[in-house]
């Protein structure tokens, strides 16, 4: 009897796996969808002055990190892509991303919905105008699955914090408020305060700092995360300073623009100018 009912039992389990999946109901399957909506691939803005501007499709890159310094003793290479890190509750959603969502640093460069961030307009700026260094401004996801959600942080607290680290949490939110307000900063410090209020140029080294702690956006190359997309590593807002009081790679970003010549491609990855004249 036992052994009928365990039989019975194989045959239930059987006819549900079979069900949910013609629905599309697996957990493999959901995932597979989530996969599909979020790595869709998107195209940057392209500049046509060479300076980034309200409404501007971006990619935030941190480059190539070879430098040994006090914070990066043995440096892990690559460049990585802040990209949004959705969590399990993610899988259940059919038409788009809820808040709050987590974002990570993924060596996946191709432009997608998962890593296109729009700079958006918090002072009134009309769309096209150009962002200078200093202005405020946020950072959002696109349009459709991706839910416009905006790039957040605040004080870290024993209670809220980022997970691998203990630094400042980043994080994607549906909320406004002044938490979502970042400004571009000039690299060289020494060059920063005759800089401050001019146009941001693109695919330039900069800082992306937080407004209302002034904690600087940054990758930890070391702190490793599991994604639904492989190993990727934490962001966090912290400044990280060397002995000449300069912001370390952890904190050097790229803000990445569409190439003109190739509408899939971007700005990074077009080749060098050849010195040679033919």
């Amino acid at each position: 009897m036992g052994c009928v009912m365990t039989l019975k039992g194989l045959e239930d389990i059987l006819k549900d796996y079979l069900e949910k999946k013609d629905k599309g109901e697996l957990f493999i399957q959901k995932t597979s969808n989530l996969k599909k909506n979020i790595l869709k691939k998107t195209e940057l803005s392209i500049s046509q002055d060479g300076c980034l501007h309200f409404g501007d499709v971006v990619m935030l890159l941190n480059p190539e990190n070879s430098e040994q310094s006090l914070s990066n003793t043995s440096p892990t290479n690559g460049n990585y892509a802040l990209s949004v890190n959705p969590n399990e509750n993610a899988v259940y959603s059919k038409t788009h991303l809820e808040a709050p969502c987590g974002v990570s640093g993924s060596t996946n460069l191709e432009p997608t919905v998962r890593n296109a961030f729009i700079i958006t307009s918090v002072d009134g700026s009309d769309v096209g105008e150009p962002v200078h260094y200093g202005q405020n401004f946020a950072l959002r996801t696109t349009e459709g699955f991706m839910n416009h959600l905006h790039l957040t942080s605040d004080q870290k607290t024993f209670l809220k914090s980022s997970k691998k680290s203990y630094l400042q949490e980043v994080s994607l939110t549906d909320q406004l408020s002044y938490q979502n307000c970042w400004n571009f900063i000039y690299l060289d410090p020494q060059l920063r305060l005759e800089n401050e209020g001019f146009p941001v140029p693109a695919n330039t080294k900069l800082l992306i700092v937080h407004s209302k702690t002034n904690q600087c956006l940054a990758v930890l190359r070391k702190q490793v995360l599991w994604t639904f997309f492989g190993k990727e590593c934490e962001i966090t807002a912290h400044t990280f300073l060397n002995g000449h009081k300069a912001e370390e790679n952890e904190n050097h970003w790229i803000v990445v623009t569409g190439n003109p010549s190739n509408g899939m491609s971007t700005m990074f990855d077009r080749p060098a100018p050849s010195d040679h004249v033919h």
